[in-house]
């Protein structure tokens, strides 16, 4: 049944706006998540993510588990639509499309997808306070609310080796990953992962603002942690595969208005 909740006169119901649409066949989520894809695309460019070709957002197929769609290599994130995306399957095969497979791409997201079966999608790019933070090679503090979403839920690859080209790498950064929704490479970057495509660009958008933030407190003075119990609590409240996922939906309906042909 779904829950109803009283706001002054207003009946709102909340329960089936607030949780990721279901299918009825996997060619209608097929093209759900390559649209969300494409936004996902769409809104890194505008938040300054990109950094020449490097980057990718991978959705796995919902039907060849073993396939995922990810950007055409080349190809920059603000002219990305869900009919350019290519299907790349585990061994690095263009299984459709004419664009080649970043190679980093191949070797990052293959051995993510094929280490965490609940995911199903990954996104990484070399965002500016990202990178930065990387650098530093430590993981995020507890310092504000938003960053409490990834309070005990990300973890550190510690060991910058070059461009990923191997895909020996790619499961040491799935290793480093474990079972949280994101995780800093060293030297290098971020890396999130969710349920839904929508989960893990909301994840990549609001860690790399959390970067943000903690870099501006170091620079101001010494910043006040949130205590243990309430940072967990805050991260039950915020950290969620829901909460990610509706997090990231007043985005997606602005970047549709605005760029409508992302979806062609």
């Amino acid at each position: 049944m779904a829950k109803i909740r009283r706001m002054g006169s207003t009946t709102v119901n909340v329960s089936r706006a607030m949780q990721p649409p279901k299918f009825a066949t996997a060619a209608e989520e097929r093209r759900h998540r390559k649209v969300r894809l494409a936004a996902a695309f769409r809104l890194f460019s505008k938040f300054g993510f990109d950094e020449g070709v490097a980057g990718h957002i991978t959705a796995r197929d919902p039907e060849r588990a073993d396939c995922f769609w990810v950007n055409p290599f080349g190809m920059h994130f603000s002219q990305v639509r869900a009919s350019d995306l290519i299907l790349v399957n585990h061994e690095g095969e263009v299984v459709e499309g004419e664009w080649p497979v970043n190679r980093a791409a191949f070797a990052i997201h293959s051995r993510v997808h094929a280490a965490r079966p609940d995911v199903v999608a990954a996104a990484h790019s070399h965002s500016l306070y990202g990178k930065t933070w990387s650098s530093l090679g430590r993981l995020l503090d507890p310092l504000t609310q938003d960053a409490c979403a990834f309070y005990n839920d990300h973890g550190l690859f510690d060991d910058f080796k070059g461009i990923v080209y191997d895909t020996s790498e790619g499961d040491r950064i799935a290793a480093a990953l474990g079972h949280h929704k994101a995780a800093i490479l060293r030297n290098h970057g971020l890396l999130t992962v969710g349920q839904t495509v929508d989960e893990a660009a909301w994840w990549f958008i609001t860690m790399e603002r959390t970067c943000q933030s903690q870099l501006l407190a170091e620079a101001a003075g010494k910043p006040v942690l949130i205590a243990h119990a309430d940072a967990a609590l805050t991260c039950e409240q915020l950290g969620t595969p829901a909460a990610g996922w509706f997090q990231f939906q007043p985005l997606f309906a602005r970047i549709m208005r605005e760029q409508p042909d992302l979806a062609d």
